[in-house]
């Protein structure tokens, strides 16, 4: 075990006040107790940040009670679907303090789906800050290993008018979110079983980089079939053959020698996991190649695939189903190489290596 470099960043958040109402209280899972945790992301922290946006402009964000939100019929989220979210994780490390992981590149991600929905972007730094200062008034229920501290930064038009369909909403809600949240594989491990759908987009091309709950919600009424007719965990869609991603998470194929995964274009979300993944896997000396992947070579490959994201970092896939049959990937066991890559990014989110590319930034109360 290697002590991270002392150079690691720590920070507080600066600018952002603090409600003086009661706070709630929350139990938080543990190292001890994840396996008998509720569902991911069902428990809130008990402190959430907001900042008012009105006629474009962000108001200092405030740490708050996490709270129902009191939101206008007439607002524009409500009826012109303009709202997206970010999900990103704060992690305690093996020597206690917590580190939340890559929050320049949600930040930028976030900025990035806002531009699309026409929502007013929120400024770099005051998002950042308000991430942070959502992590250090949660604190004290940010669990050990395997768990981990959820953020979901959520960004909502306010405009009360349902008559601008036509329009962009100016004034919004900047919200962030927190839940202690336990392992995702707190049964152990397991391989997932994808249903190959060949007809249906995910969503539509010119939103598909956008985090935006109408491109999960489009994928989810097929992935429930799926689950009902086939007993599949997800379904990766491959329109016309050409492989993309699940409803929730990129997808990957890897071997001893490579990791092969499609290429970033604006038809998809740009996973976070994804690049680090990668990043990863060429520092380890396997060869990366970011093109696309046919149908084809999909039920071909003699090795092993994966999905990656932040709920469960990376996940083997066990068993294709495509036209009515079922195909196993590679030996339908968890695969050597997505446990090894796997395992070097969670080492580094938990501290118990270097940080060479310095991905972490620690957060102090």
């Amino acid at each position: 075990m290697t002590t991270p470099p002392s150079t690691s960043s720590t920070v507080s958040a600066p600018g952002v006040t603090a409600s003086a109402a009661a706070t709630p209280s929350v139990t938080a899972p543990t190292a001890e107790t994840t396996a008998a945790a509720p569902a991911f992301g069902s428990v809130p922290a008990p402190t959430m940040v907001r900042s008012d946006v009105i006629a474009g402009v962000f108001g200092t964000p405030q740490a708050v009670p996490t709270a129902p939100l009191a939101i206008h019929p007439f607002a524009h989220a409500l009826h012109y679907g303009s709202a997206c979210f970010e999900g990103l994780k704060a992690h305690r490390g093996y020597d206690g303090v917590v580190r939340l992981f890559r929050p320049d590149r949600h930040v930028a991600r976030m900025r990035r789906t806002a531009e699309l929905l026409c929502l007013p972007v929120p400024p770099a730094e005051l998002l950042a800050e308000a991430i942070r200062a959502a992590v250090a008034a949660n604190l004290d229920v940010a669990p050990a290993a395997p768990g981990a501290l959820y953020l979901r930064p959520l960004l909502l038009g306010m405009d009360p008018n349902i008559g601008a369909a036509a329009a962009p909403s100016e004034d919004a809600l900047l919200v962030v979110l927190a839940s202690p949240v336990g392992d995702y594989f707190a049964g152990g491990a397991r391989t997932l079983k994808l249903l190959v759908e060949t007809e249906l987009p995910r969503t539509t091309p010119q939103f598909g980089e956008a985090k935006a709950g109408a491109n999960y919600v489009m994928a989810l009424g097929v992935t429930r079939r799926a689950r009902a007719e086939h007993g599949a965990d997800q379904v990766l869609f491959a329109p016309g053959g050409d492989v993309q991603e699940t409803g929730a998470a990129n997808f990957l194929l890897l071997d001893d020698d490579r990791v092969v995964t499609r290429a970033l274009d604006g038809s998809f979300l740009h996973g976070i996991t994804r690049g680090s993944v990668l990043q990863l896997a060429r520092d380890l000396g396997y060869q990366v190649e970011e093109r696309d992947i046919h149908i084809d070579e999909l039920l071909a490959w003699d090795g092993e695939a994966a999905l990656a994201g932040t709920a469960a970092v990376l996940s083997s896939v066990g068993t294709l189903v495509h036209e009515g049959r079922e195909v196993t990937i590679g030996s339908g066991q968890v695969g050597p190489n997505t446990v090894r890559l796997r395992d070097a990014l969670l080492a580094i989110q938990r501290a118990e290596v270097a940080d060479p590319h310095d991905w972490m930034v620690a957060v102090d109360g």
